[in-house]
Parts: C-alpha cells; sequence; structure tokens
C-alpha cells in the first residue's frame, strides 16, 4: 500500500511540473458544464502508468455543490475480464468564464493540469490535454468512433505537438446492458 501510494505522489510530482518550452495550449473557448456532464467513454491516450493496460476505460463527470467536479474513472485492468479498477480525483474549474482549464487532483493538495482543447459542437467527441505534452485523453459518449474522426483528432493532437506515435487507443467491448455506466 505504501509502494502504491508513493507512485502515485510520484505521478503526480510530474503531471504539476513546470511546461516545457513548446507553445501554450488553447483551450476551447467555451464549455457548457452541464451539458460536459455524464460519462465519456476513453477512445485513446497517451496513458499514465495506471492506464498502461486498461480496457473499457470510462471517465465521468458530476458537478458537486460546492463547484467542483466529482470524476469517476473505471476500467477493467489488463483485459476486458480484468479486474475493475477505479479512481476518483476531484476536478476544479480554474477558468470560471470559458470553463475550459481545470485542475484535477489525485492527491492534496496536488493538482494537475487539465484542458479541454477540443469540444465538438454536439457535446459528442473531446480530446483533453496537457501544456507539456506529456499525456492526453481522446474521448466521446460512445465506445467506438469513426475511423475519419479518428484520425481527425490525431492531427489536431499532432498541430498541439504531441508525439503520436505514444499513443494507445484504449479497447472497449460493451454488452447491450452497459453495466459498467
Amino acid at each position: 500500500m505504501i509502494i502504491k501510494k508513493l507512485l502515485v505522489i510520484v505521478f503526480l510530482l510530474s503531471m504539476t511540473g513546470c511546461a516545457t518550452s513548446l507553445p501554450p495550449l488553447k483551450a476551447v473557448e467555451h464549455v457548457d458544464l452541464k451539458r460536459y456532464m455524464g460519462p465519456w467513454y476513453v477512445i485513446a491516450c497517451i496513458p499514465t502508468f495506471i492506464e498502461t493496460k486498461a480496457y473499457n476505460g470510462v471517465e465521468e463527470y458530476r458537478t458537486l455543490p460546492d463547484g467542483s467536479i466529482d470524476t469517476v474513472f473505471t476500467f477493467n485492468q489488463g483485459s476486458f475480464d480484468g479486474p475493475k479498477k477505479r479512481y476518483n480525483p476531484r476536478g476544479f474549474v480554474v477558468d470560471k468564464i470559458n470553463n475550459s482549464t481545470w485542475g484535477m487532483q489525485f492527491i492534496w493538495p496536488f493538482k494537475a493540469e487539465y484542458l479541454i482543447t477540443y469540444l465538438s459542437p454536439d457535446y459528442g467527441q473531446t480530446i483533453i490535454s496537457r501544456s507539456k505534452r506529456d499525456y492526453f485523453w481522446i474521448q466521446a459518449r460512445t465506445p467506438q468512433i469513426s475511423e475519419t474522426d479518428y484520425k481527425s483528432l490525431l492531427s489536431i493532437l499532432a498541430a498541439q505537438g504531441y508525439d503520436i506515435s505514444k499513443v494507445r487507443r484504449v479497447p472497449q467491448r460493451w454488452n447491450d446492458k452497459k453495466e459498467n455506466l
């Protein structure tokens, strides 16, 4: 248990470090938080150490009375039938005008940068980025997206300065009941 906590602290320190010399990322101009809340399937990412073998990754957001965002990230570890993992960081909207820049807190007092740099007009697809270009997440309201959309989202990330060779598609396979949602 102590080793797991130390790994999480090291991870958080790496996520809160200084930005590189790359130009700043531009977050989207406005996020309607009410529309943004709910479940998002993780389609692809540059994975953190906890996500390297994630299957059926889903991140769900819910606004709390104090204005923070309850975040629940669930996935199966190692395979579709692997053990269920659950993480519950809390999001904090940093930019209260646009709602597109958040801090994500796994352990107090560390907050990782969380920038919504793409959001489709129908709120069906989104990209979460970081100025350090170390991690990103492509998420969608459906477990699969078209190959055309996927390539388009990757081109947005490449234009942001990401190394696309590090991308991992998150396997998604659901029965009709969508038992995890």
